[in-house]
């Protein structure tokens, strides 16, 4: 006679983020997933840009419409700040890759510093782009 099968018991479900203590480590991870997802999206805006240039001025006029609308430079920073602290964060990854940094003092540390470096990358890239638009640099 066969067995038969036992009801399934209630699996624990994983604490989350409400859970657990909040630690600079914990939100860099976080955010670079999200920064991740974020260039993905960001990618599109880029691609418009490249094809819209390529086109000639009947399809970067629309584009430029958009880019320079207040929303527009939002998204266009939300790109830039999530392409800068992607690439600091993945540069500590690099560095835990080979064995370094792993200390908690030290990843929460560089956790602090990589948000605050990728906004003062972002805002110094979107500086410098304002400052050309009007002639100011080479």
């Amino acid at each position: 006679m066969a067995d038969s099968p036992q009801p399934l018991k209630a699996r624990p479900l994983s604490p989350f983020v409400t859970i657990y203590k909040w630690s600079p480590t914990m939100a860099s991870s976080i955010t670079h997933r999200i920064t991740g997802m974020g260039l993905a999206l960001g990618t599109v805006f880029l691609a418009w840009w490249l094809i819209a240039s390529a086109n000639g001025p009947d399809s970067y006029g629309p584009f430029m419409t958009v880019a320079a609308h207040p929303i527009g430079q939002i998204v266009l920073f939300g790109f830039v700040w999530s392409l800068s602290f992607h690439l600091l964060n993945g540069i500590r990854h690099l560095a835990w890759d080979m064995g370094y940094g792993f200390a908690v003092p030290t990843a929460n540390g560089l956790s602090v510093v990589i948000f605050a470096l990728s906004i003062v990358l972002a805002v110094g890239v979107f500086a410098y782009a304002y400052a050309a638009q009007r002639g100011l640099v080479p």
